[in-house]
């Protein structure tokens, strides 16, 4: 799809607030509020904006350990039931099927350090196929943002 830069401007806008309100973004670049809402609707149509959401601080809610594992499997034909699996534990908030070492490679948001060691050892290294994990816990997140446009 071919963006133009009112559009980059509509969906820098939303990226750094998805309620900002189409009236301020179409005063800033000079059309009516309905041309701004029409381009939205087009963009969200042709899925380069693909939803809105609510971003929560885990570490308000507790969470303050996050870890990456990597999930090595005896056999890539356990990959669909492993990921199902993994779609129970809450604890899991990201999966991603990967080249390298691991078959799989999951990310973890858990309340402290003995919590994460009861969803590897309890959770993660019970499901069937998974033969060894490998962790790394992260000590600080530096950067998370969105694709610049």
């Amino acid at each position: 799809m071919k963006i133009d830069g009112i559009d980059k401007i509509i969906i820098k806008r939303l990226i750094q607030d998805a309620r900002t309100p189409i009236l301020s973004i179409a005063r800033e670049v000079g059309v009516s509020g309905a041309a701004i809402h029409q381009r939205v609707k087009k963009l969200e149509k042709s899925n380069l904006i693909a939803g809105y959401k609510l971003v929560v601080n885990p570490k308000a809610l507790g969470y303050t350990t996050t870890a990456f594992v990597g999930i090595y499997l005896d056999a890539t034909n356990q990959i669909k039931p492993t990921v199902k699996r993994l779609e129970e534990i809450p604890e899991v908030i990201e999966s991603h099927y990967t080249t390298g070492n691991y078959a799989l490679f999951v990310k973890i948001l858990c309340k402290n350090n003995l919590s994460l060691m009861h969803v590897l050892n309890e959770k993660i290294q019970t499901i069937k196929g998974v033969l060894r994990t490998e962790t790394f816990i992260s000590l600080e997140q530096y950067t998370n943002r969105q694709i610049k446009i």
